[in-house]
């Protein structure tokens, strides 16, 4: 029974055990960023099946599909990725040498940035990225299928609002 939330989780016993073991404190921060952290490690883990099935490894759904939503011709900068996958630059050096080795991506020198460099959507990783899409949207709809219509636009809106309003690191 998820819908009236009657269940509790992990992270409603380590509040539990901080307000027992420092009553002082207020633990309910935990609460959001527990569960937040966990759930992020928990939906990977339900996605990854899906990337799996259609032939691509760890991170590589990221790379194909921030290509293909780049629309004609299917071509970023090499630094375009370091900001938008969250990796180093030898993160992403090794994730786009993989890709190619693949033929999912090629590499190209940027003419408009002597030291630059292009990646471009292969047909062959157009197609898998159009093949996956789908099924990965399916999956992630499956995966919030405890929220309704309503709750899931109101979790969108506040995990932007959070986001948008962290600190800076």
């Amino acid at each position: 029974m998820v819908r009236g939330v009657s269940e509790r989780d992990g992270v409603d016993e380590i509040l539990e055990q901080w307000r027992r073991e420092r009553p002082e404190l207020d633990p309910s921060p935990i609460g959001v960023v527990g569960r937040v952290s966990r759930l992020a490690r928990e939906l990977e883990q339900r996605l990854e099946p899906v990337y799996r099935r259609h032939g691509l490894e760890p991170g590589w759904h990221d790379v194909l599909a921030t290509l293909r939503r780049a629309g004609p011709p299917f071509r970023l900068r090499a630094s375009d990725f370091t900001g938008a996958l969250m990796l180093t630059s030898s993160g992403t050096t090794k994730r786009l040498d993989r890709l190619e080795q693949a033929g999912l991506i090629a590499r190209s020198p940027d003419p408009n940035d002597r030291r630059g460099t292009l990646i471009t959507l292969t047909d062959a990783g157009l197609e898998r990225i159009d093949a996956v899409t789908e099924a990965h949207l399916a999956n992630e709809r499956r995966l919030l299928d405890a929220l309704s219509a309503a709750e899931q636009r109101q979790l969108a809106d506040l995990l932007r609002k959070l986001r948008l309003g962290l600190p800076p690191a």
